[in-house]
């Protein structure tokens, strides 16, 4: 009854998954640099930093908060390898302390930003942990590598950014704001926009198969829940050929799409492949911020250029620097204070298509009486 992800064929859900071997890698721009990845240690950014190990940069620095995860990812970089050409550090983009000790000393020429708090529900049950790092933590990096002259910066966002019910996607939204007002021509930034990533820390596979392996049941919270897959492989080379053809035009990365699977299909399919009839489907119910489907693009985003190495781009509306700049001033207020009903009130001011939850709502006034 156990069935090992490795061992998983996905051709019969999905149609061929790209590599990331379908595209030329970005050599030039990462041989001999000095290259930052933060949330190194977590599923994509371990994924991103082997790919990048490849490619020869002069200094590879991992950032992470968990110290387990960034052993793991170090010591799978490191043997025979000079200890100054890939840097562990442990520390979070919510510490200004440690990325500015890192930025005077290594000046990183391209930073990917996989570091996040990206789980629906935990979110919604820590409201100011998102806050911090997701908004705050991100805004201190973005700000840094302006600072410090880097020359690429792209975020690992998600398409819970789009019309978000949940407090993670709206921080996501808020972050891929800032980012479109801090893009320079020096500084080039931008962000993309990634669905469920078959295999990664969090994602329905693993707990799926951990599910079958105990002999079930398989938890899908809705029959009609829908989502959209990549491998990690073509994730990985998405957001490399995105730092690569990264426009001056502040803009947002999206990669093209097959269709939504729906969830009840795929653990449908994850049970058949382990032989394990028996094996039951109960429905929970939709949590807290999450939803039936996700959408990657917004009725007031409209597409830039054709597609061209699996990513299309995307303009997208922001306030005004210095609306963004006040309402950011707020909600770090908001934040410090732990005052929930004044963060939802700045995050939907500042993000309109937020629709925050029953449950936080719930929570906000509940602190307010």
């Amino acid at each position: 009854m156990t069935l090992r992800f490795e061992d998983v064929r996905w051709d019969g859900l999905f149609p061929r998954q790209p590599s990331g071997d379908d595209l030329p890698p970005p050599t030039e721009l990462h041989r001999g640099r000095s290259v930052l990845v933060t949330g190194a240690g977590g599923s994509i950014g371990a994924a991103l930093s082997r790919a990048i190990h490849r490619l020869q940069p002069r200094t590879l620095l991992l950032l992470d908060s968990s110290e387990q995860n960034l052993y793991h990812i170090h010591r799978a970089l490191n043997p025979g390898a000079n200890p100054a050409t890939i840097v562990p550090v442990l520390g979070s983009v919510a510490d200004p302390n440690c990325l500015r000790e890192v930025f005077q000393r290594y000046r990183p020429f391209v930073i990917y930003h996989a570091a996040a708090l990206k789980h629906v529900l935990l979110g919604e049950l820590n409201p100011f942990a998102v806050m911090s790092n997701n908004v705050f933590g991100t805004a201190t990096l973005f700000g840094f590598a302006q600072e410090y002259g880097s020359e690429r910066l792209i975020m690992i966002s998600t398409d819970k950014s789009v019309n978000p019910i949940s407090i993670m996607g709206a921080s996501k939204r808020l972050a891929e704001i800032q980012l479109l007002l801090m893009q320079t021509r020096d500084t080039r930034m931008t962000s993309i926009r990634l669905g469920n990533v078959l295999g990664s820390e969090g994602s329905v596979v693993p707990l799926f198969l951990e599910q079958i392996a105990r002999g079930g049941p398989v938890t899908v919270a809705d029959p009609d829940v829908e989502r959209y897959f990549l491998t990690m492989e073509a994730t990985v080379g998405r957001v490399l050929a995105a730092v690569a053809d990264c426009q001056d035009e502040a803009l947002i990365a999206i990669p093209t799409m097959d269709e939504p699977v729906k969830i009840v299909d795929l653990a449908r399919y994850l049970i058949a492949q382990a032989a394990a009839p028996e094996v039951a489907i109960r429905f929970t119910g939709l949590r807290h911020g999450d939803k039936l489907r996700e959408e990657f693009v917004s009725a007031r985003e409209t597409a830039y250029a054709a597609e061209c190495h699996g990513i299309q781009w995307f303009r997208s509306p922001a306030p005004l620097g210095s609306e963004l700049a006040a309402g950011l001033a707020e909600l770090d207020r908001a934040t410090a204070d732990r005052d929930l009903r004044h963060v939802l009130a700045t995050l939907v001011r500042l993000v309109p298509e937020y629709q925050p939850s029953d449950y936080l709502r719930q929570q906000a006034e509940m602190v307010a009486t």
